[in-house]
Formats: C-alpha cells, structure tokens, sequence
C-alpha cells in the first residue's frame, strides 16, 4: 500500500499544483511546487519512469507559463530551470539507487549461500531421532549470526552442538564458523564428548583474542535400539528443556557449572559430562538465551518451561513454530537477540521403519 501510495503521489501532486494555480491565478505562486512530482518519482520505479514524470513535469510548468502569460518572463524561465534541474537530480538519484538495490541483492545472495555452509540444514532423521530447528537473526533482514547448530552422526552416536558466540555482527560469524567446523570434524573422529570439547577448545584458542567466548552444550545419543540416556556437556550455556513422555518438564542442569569454550585452557576444570533419562516419546529441547531472555512490555522474561505443552505437535516442526509463534506474540516487538532452537526427539524404534529418503532428508531452520 505505501508503495502504491508513492508511486501516485508525483501525478497527485502535479494535479493539485496545477489545479490550484489555474484557479488562484498567477499571483498564487505555487507553480515552482511542480517541481514535486520528479522529486518524489525517483524514490520508486525505474529511470524511464523518472523520466517521465520528469517530462510530463515540464510540459505542465510550460502549460502554465502560458496559461499565466509568463513564459519568456524571469519568473516563468526561473520555475522552468528549477523544474528541469529537479528533473535531472531525480532522474540521478534513480540511476544509484538502483545499482545500491543491484548490489544488495548480489550481497544478500552471498549471505544466503554462506548460511548454507556456516549453518546447514540440518537432518529430518538421525539415527533415532526426529529433529527439527528454528532460528531468527535479531539483525534486520539478516540469516545468520553469533548463534550456532550442528548435528553429526557418528560412528559413536548422534553428536550435537548449539551454541552463541560473545558479541554480534560479522566477528560473531566468524568465530561461529570456527567452532561449527572444529565440531563437525571432531564429532566424527574422537571417540567421547570430552574430546569433542578438548577439540573446540583447541581451535578457539587459536581463533580468539582477549576475553572473548562461546556457551554451547554439546549432545549424544548412542545409536543403541534402547538407548535410555542422552549425555550432555555443558561450556556455561543454558541447560536444555527436557520434556518426559509422561508430561513432566526441566531444565537438565549440569551437576556443576563451567566456564564457556574459549576460556577453559586458562586453567578452569572442563565440564563434566552427565547423563539425563531419554526414552522413547522424550524430548530435548536446545535453545540460546535469545529464547529464555525475550521480554514482553513488561519486562518478563519468556517463561519456556510453562510453554513445554507447545511441543506436543506430532511433527516436531510444527512444535517448534507453535513455540516460535508464541515468543513473537511475548515479545510483540523484534527480538534484541538471535534466537535459535534445536528440537531432539526420540523416534520409537517400534514404529514403521522410515524410508532411507527420509534419513537423508534435511531441513531449513524455520524462522
């Protein structure tokens, strides 16, 4: 609508220029104000459009000069110049503004493409697991930022990671994409999750500078038929949501809490890793603190435990947009920081075996 609303605005107001002249008479002066029309054409359309109205702008300002017996006068030749210069300036002003608009869309087809490196889609099915992922950028218009995901099936398990890198912008990439392909390399090689972190420890301490840092938890499930346990490390980020299939909810604390990756070769001890029940119908819910510190208009954060009953959607995707969808309407405002959330859930082994299409499957983080 605003943009229809700009694109008649030139031909509106040229209109009640030149009505307002021809019935007030020359003594009125408002025929310079025909110089509206150009001015406000170059701020939608194309340079041919910008030309018209440019035109029709001057054959009008000539019209008038006649009409008011000013042409070849000083008054009417000044208003005939400042038409014709606001005409030139706007039909400028078009030509750059659509080469900015070419070039932000070769940057944003850049962007797009090293989201599909940085943070991939990620599997529909993992060994036994069912999983689905949501993510929004608090940067306007933007796709990736300082939060981070992976998931990796390795001979060992299926190997999880999220994460939020200290800081915002272009840095915070950066350092994400460090500790994604430190993970995916270590997810498959090492043989337990400590090593997993000792690995990520390892490239960030080559990567980072000063006091900088990255929370993450890190996730496994063994490829077991039965496996009734997930086990989970912990670098300081917020623990995940476990949600029973008997309806009971919390958070999986770690039994102490550790200093972020990045910070732990300065002589902390490493998480230790533990143990949380995961049996068929649980769910493990990983999120960023983008989710957990969403605050309404007044100034409460989003309660995510009370919200558990959201993620009873038999497809885990739906879940995770019911909850997505309820934090918008928390917060009813652009959120102040990323926002990511990875949905594991346990697919009964009991079930109908799925498709081999169906395992290799990956999906978009829905935003």
């Amino acid at each position: 609508m605003r943009t229809g609303m700009l694109s008649a605005f030139p031909f509106l107001a040229m209109a009640v220029v030149g009505a307002a002249d021809m019935t007030g008479g020359p003594g009125i002066g408002l025929q310079p104000m025909m110089a509206l029309g150009p001015a406000f054409a170059g701020l939608t359309g194309g340079k041919r459009r910008t030309a018209a109205v440019g035109a029709l702008a001057l054959v009008l300002t000539v019209a008038l000069s006649l009409y008011n017996d000013q042409f070849g006068e000083r008054r009417g030749n000044a208003t005939l110049i400042s038409v014709a210069g606001v005409s030139v300036a706007a039909l400028v002003a078009t030509a750059m503004r659509q080469r900015r608009e070419a070039e932000l869309a070769n940057v944003r087809s850049i962007a797009e493409a090293a989201q599909r490196v940085l943070l991939r889609p990620v599997p529909r099915s993992a060994g036994r697991l069912r999983v689905a992922v949501s993510y929004t950028s608090a940067v306007a218009e933007a796709r990736i930022g300082g939060d981070l995901y992976e998931v990796v099936t390795s001979p060992h398990g299926v190997r999880v990671i999220i994460g939020d890198v200290q800081g915002k912008g272009l840095e915070a990439v950066e350092t994400a994409a460090v500790v994604l392909g430190a993970f995916r390399e270590a997810a498959y090689d090492e043989s337990d999750l400590p090593a997993v972190g000792e690995r990520l420890e390892r490239a960030l301490d080559r990567h980072l500078l000063g006091e900088k840092f990255v929370t993450a938890v890190l996730v496994e499930v063994e490829h077991s038929e039965r496996p009734r346990t997930a086990t989970l490390l912990n670098f300081g980020h917020p623990a995940p949501l476990a949600v029973r299939h008997d309806g009971s909810v919390h958070f999986a604390e770690p039994p102490r809490r550790c200093l972020p990756l990045g910070l732990g070769l300065h002589g902390s001890e490493p998480p230790f890793p533990h143990q949380v029940p995961f049996a068929p119908g649980d769910q493990l819910l990983l999120y960023t603190d983008g989710v957990t510190e969403a605050r309404n208009a007044d100034n409460h954060f989003y309660p995510l435990d009370q919200r558990a009953h959201l993620l009873k959607d038999p497809d885990p995707e739906g879940a995770l947009e019911a909850v997505h969808q309820d934090i918008e309407e928390h917060v009813r405002s652009p959120l102040n920081d990323d926002a990511a959330m990875l949905l594991l859930r346990y697919r009964n082994f009991r079930a109908a075996p799925e498709s081999d299409a169906a395992e290799n499957d990956r999906v978009e983080p829905s935003a």
